[in-house]
Order: structure tokens, then sequence, then C-alpha cells
């Protein structure tokens, strides 16, 4: 490995002004800068990243918690979007990304102890579940935190409008396309969850529909056997729905299989709805009707904010930004125009 004392006999400088000039220290010419450049670059010299970190008190490096309930890990295709976007932004800005062990039988280390044992400068904490003691612990340490869709006091916050888009995709199914009887399916208990139904019940309400109780259906998040089951049992009712709305788009394929199973098309007999957006939503026959996530603003959101706290904590100031998502309008709610 090349040392500044290799490239210090070959500019024939000392190795203080090896290391000035490559930190580009004022004291030192320009020339002679350019000099140990061209001889650092020909002689293949990288820095010691321990040697670094040492002399910045930064590793240049951020932890990811991850981990959803499903355990899909990075084939998760809305967090795998955002994380690919979190990676992009925080290279460029010069650190690298690394899952954080949440196996903690292996680990055998709270998150915090093994966040500072990896020297982590920043951490981002998303789909991972949130009341977890220890990963509160962590989110309220000293250490630079960054939440996705969960908000914690004094924490920065990426947060996707669940609100809007819930509302948003029932108005167009009860106004646009005139569905009175619209069931819902929703993910597992988390924030995300409340909202989305809340703001369910919420525009039903404002529309002046209702919702009977058994067009609710507990599901979990991209998990289509499940979706399946609660689809059966919502077809199975005396009086089942016109439209059913998924907790995304991975588990409105369960959906589609039960629909199909009984010999049923899609929208003719029964409409969905999905959340998300993600690929396969937009290349099903008929394209799904969904929200799209904005995964490229959530994730360049994170990284921007995070690398802020670390690199200028005094004037970082904790933010809740939320991150509009659209409407993708497509063929598998039928139009049924505005019954009375």
């Amino acid at each position: 490995m090349v040392s500044m004392k290799d490239i210090s006999k070959k500019v024939g400088v000392s190795v203080a002004t090896v290391s000035k000039a490559l930190n580009d220290h004022s004291d030192i010419g320009e020339a002679t800068k350019k000099k140990v450049r061209e001889a650092a670059r020909e002689m293949g010299y990288f820095p010691n990243a321990s040697a670094r970190t040492l002399k910045t008190n930064k590793s240049h490096n951020i932890g990811v918690l991850f981990r959803d309930e499903a355990g899909n890990g990075i084939t998760h295709d809305f967090f795998a979007a955002v994380l690919d976007s979190l990676k992009k932004t925080a290279e460029s800005k010069g650190y690298d990304i690394s899952f954080i062990n949440s196996n903690r039988r292996i680990m055998n280390m709270k998150y915090l102890e093994h966040c500072r044992y990896r020297g982590y400068d920043g951490v981002v904490l998303a789909c991972i579940d949130f009341n977890d003691p220890d990963v509160v612990e962590l989110a309220t340490s000293n250490i630079p935190v960054v939440t996705i869709d969960h908000v914690f006091d004094n924490r920065t916050a990426i947060i996707s409008d669940n609100v809007s888009g819930i509302r948003d995709l029932v108005t167009y199914i009860y106004k646009t396309c005139g569905h009175r009887k619209i069931a819902y399916i929703h993910g597992a208990d988390s924030s995300v969850t409340k909202n989305r139904l809340a703001s369910f019940y919420a525009t039903m309400e404002d529309l002046g529909g209702t919702v009977p109780d058994e067009y609710v259906k507990n599901g979990i998040y991209r998990k289509p056997e499940v979706a399946y089951d609660c689809t059966s049992e919502l077809l199975d009712l005396k009086d089942p729905p016109t439209c059913i709305i998924y907790p995304d788009d991975f588990s409105a394929i369960g959906g589609i299989n039960a629909i199909q199973a009984r010999g049923l098309s899609i929208p003719e007999d029964i409409s969905i709805a999905g959340y998300d957006g993600i690929r396969i939503a937009k290349v099903l026959e008929p394209k799904l009707v969904t929200i799209e996530q904005d995964t490229d603003m959530i994730g360049e959101l994170a990284a921007q904010k995070l690398v802020q706290m670390i690199e200028r904590p005094k004037s970082s100031i904790s933010e809740r930004i939320v991150v509009e998502g659209r409407l993708l309008k497509g063929e598998s709610v039928k139009i049924l125009g505005n019954p009375a």
C-alpha cells in the first residue's frame, strides 16, 4: 500500500508537506499541490479510512435499520426504491451506507450499542417496530437519526402523505367511478395503517357514504396469501362490495388470484385498487388503480437531512416533512356512474 512517505520520496518534499497538499492547506503553493496530487494519483495512493476517522471524528458511514413485518428485506418493492434513492444521495455526499444487523440473537448488542461500536455518523430508521424499546433508545440518543413514516419527538421524519393518498383514492372510486360499496383490507397495526384507516373512514363520511364493519378487514402488508383469504371473505358476504382497496399493490395480487379463482373478471365483476405505485402495478392487466409514492424524494430527503445533521449539528432543525404521492388512474375500477 502506497503511503505519504512514499509520495514524499518521489516528489522530494516532507511528509508534512504531502499531507498539507492532499488536504488543500492554504500555506502550500498550488504548484506543489498539483505535483503531489499527480504523484499520488500515479502511485495509486488512497487515504487510510481509519486515519481519516481519527482526524475528522467521522466515519462517513450511515447505518440503516430496516426490517419489515413480513421479512421481505430489501426485496420490499417500496422500501427498496426508497433505500436506492437514499444510497445514491448519501454517496453523492461522500457517505457509505451499511445495514444494521437486526438479529440481536447473533449481534448480542442493543441497537444503540451496535451503532456506537460500528461508529455510524447517523442512522436512518425505516419499516421497523418503532415501539421496540431498543429502537426508542436509539431514536432518542445523541446519534443523528432520521425516521421514515414515523414521528419521534425532536427527530426529523420523512412522511408519506398517507392521509391525502387514501383520500384521493377513495374520492376517485366514489365520485368519479360511482362506487358506494367500498371495502378496505388494511395492513398490520402501525402509524401508517392508523392514518390510512382514519382517512378512509373520514373520506367516506365526508362523501356521504357508509362503511359496514364487515367491509374492513385486518390484513398484512405484502402478504398476498392473507389478501386472498380476506378477499374470499368479502366476496362471500350476502351484500359484497363492488370495490376492494388493498394495503399495497403486491397484496393486491392475492386479491386478483381469489377473484379469478371464482371465475370473476376485473373490473367487470369486481373492482380493485392498490397502494404504493410499484412497477408491477403498471404492468398488470388491467393496470391497477393505485397511489404512487414518491420513493425518490423520500430517500433523497432522508439522506440530505441526515447529512445536514451530521455536518452542521448546531444549525439543524428537527422537521416533519410530508411527501405527497399521486393517483394513478389505471383500469381496475369500473365506472358505474353516480348512483343515488
